[in-house]
């Protein structure tokens, strides 16, 4: 199951992107696919033909796991 996430990068704007699976504590690089900016944008130090890339987590600042379709989908309960 890949995840949405949104990391944010010491000094750069925050990129979208997916991954495979959930960081481990242990874990010094991740890596990403798809990467682009909030808006969709190609990210301008980033080759175009580019559809994964690997950070040092010791750049990253923290990671936002975004909701998918699926989670989106989910009604609770409601008192009407």
């Amino acid at each position: 199951m890949a995840y949405t996430v949104l990391l944010h990068i010491a000094n750069e704007d925050p990129v979208v992107g997916e991954i495979e699976e959930l960081p481990s504590p242990s874990d010094v690089l991740i890596t990403v696919q798809n990467p682009r900016l909030r808006d969709g944008k190609d990210l301008h130090y980033l080759q175009a033909d580019v559809t994964s890339v690997v950070w040092p987590w010791d750049r990253i600042n923290f990671l936002e796991i975004l909701p998918t379709g699926g989670e989106e989908e989910i009604i609770g309960f409601v008192r009407e």
